[in-house]
């Protein structure tokens, strides 16, 4: 642990402060001493409105070693160096503020739905060119012709419809 950014109490605050971020971002709401109203208590928070959806913080994190529900743990984290843990940091943000800006009809030409970038192999922060090098890629790769799964060609083909590329 010794290569770790900082100690686990430490992270634990940080990332439970990115869940309020993340509640006040979308809920517009901050009480300091009621609680949320939801499947879940989060002290301090009460929201006007029913939660529609999960928070995005729910799919990202979970502060206990062997839950499998997000995609980082408290162990992950905790072994991370400081770049790392910006990155995931940086992730978190873009996720939320696409979240919003997609409950808002608030869409940008350049945001693009962050799930299927992973499920392309890019990062979050991918541009429209490299997103259509990889489809390339991957459309070379998928393709019946080519020997392929006619099955995978179609989902690409489909998540390549749903970033609304401009050509």
């Amino acid at each position: 642990m010794s290569d770790c950014y900082c100690s686990e109490g430490d992270i634990k605050r940080k990332i439970r402060n990115l869940k309020k971020m993340e509640l006040k971002l979308r809920f517009h709401q901050y009480e300091g001493n009621t609680s949320y109203k939801g499947s879940t208590s989060y002290k301090g928070w009460e929201l006007q409105r029913a939660v529609p959806k999960a928070l995005v913080w729910d799919e990202f994190f979970c502060l206990q070693d062997n839950c499998r529900r997000a995609k980082f743990t408290m162990k992950e984290l905790a072994g991370m160096d400081r770049d790392s843990l910006k990155n995931v940091i940086s992730q978190y943000y873009y996720a939320v503020y696409y979240k919003i800006f997609q409950e808002t009809g608030l869409f940008d030409s350049s945001l693009y739905n962050p799930d299927v970038l992973e499920k392309m192999g890019l990062s979050y922060d991918a541009d429209a060119r490299a997103i259509k090098k990889r489809f390339r890629e991957l459309a070379k790769e998928y393709h019946p012709d080519a020997g392929g799964s006619s099955e995978k060609f179609m989902e690409l083909l489909e998540q390549m419809d749903s970033l609304h590329l401009n050509n």
